[in-house]
């Protein structure tokens, strides 16, 4: 997986290698013409305009490294910014709008919100292929925020073994109404890493971007 930190670094050393390369031409460059000058015949002197267009080229190409070497920068400095602001969150409670967790020591953990309270609110867990493995009925269908535990068997009743990710999908109703419902993911911070230049916090037994945290609050003290 090609990230953040690699492409940064990949950058720097192209801009590198390209200002060594000019830098070398360039002074080349400048001798052949002291030369020229020395040596040119004063009856047909050497045409001005055409060095002077070579100088011109030059200085763009020099342009073109500094501003290659300012966007390398700000992207070193928005990857370093987006690690160092998520490692605030370790040890706080997140509240995250995210479907997907591992199943772990037999059980997976997810919340539900459902916008007003309904008549009929349906539960589905699929595998990471987007099969579904069981369904059933929520547990609570009142309006607000509820826990859900999973125990990792199937709706036949086969055991499914851990390491694997698996989401919840919600479907509610109150008579014919389709109710407002998102799926949460909720717990404490214990851990943060990047990918492809994204912050991930480590919650629970899931891995949620950072984008999708809608809450943070201080874990109470024990």
């Amino acid at each position: 997986m090609v990230d953040a930190i690699t492409t940064t670094t990949e950058a720097a050393s192209r801009t590198t290698a390209a200002r060594t390369s000019l830098t070398s031409n360039f002074e080349t460059f400048l001798s052949l013409l002291t030369s020229q000058l020395k040596n040119q015949d004063p009856l047909s002197p050497l045409d001005s305009n055409q060095f002077t267009q070579q100088l011109t080229q030059m200085s763009g190409v020099e342009q073109q490294l500094l501003t290659n070497d300012l966007l390398t920068s700000l992207l070193a400095a928005q990857q370093g910014g987006g690690l160092g602001g998520a490692a605030n969150y370790i040890g706080k409670d997140a509240t995250a709008v995210w479907s997907a967790t591992k199943l772990e020591g037999g059980k997976a953990n997810w919340s539900y919100e459902l916008g007003a309270s309904a008549s009929e609110a349906t539960l589905k867990i699929v595998d990471g292929q987007g099969k579904t493995v069981w369904t059933g009925p929520a547990p609570d269908r009142k309006t607000g925020t509820h826990d859900f535990v999973w125990d990792g068997k199937t709706t036949a009743g086969g055991q499914l073994p851990d390491g694997g990710v698996y989401s919840l999908q919600i479907a509610a109703k109150a008579g014919i109404n389709t109710i407002e419902a998102q799926v949460l993911t909720r717990g404490t911070v214990s851990g943060v890493e990047l990918a492809n230049g994204v912050p991930y916090l480590s919650v629970g037994a899931a891995l949620v971007p950072l984008s999708s945290v809608i809450g943070v609050k201080d874990h109470p003290s024990t």
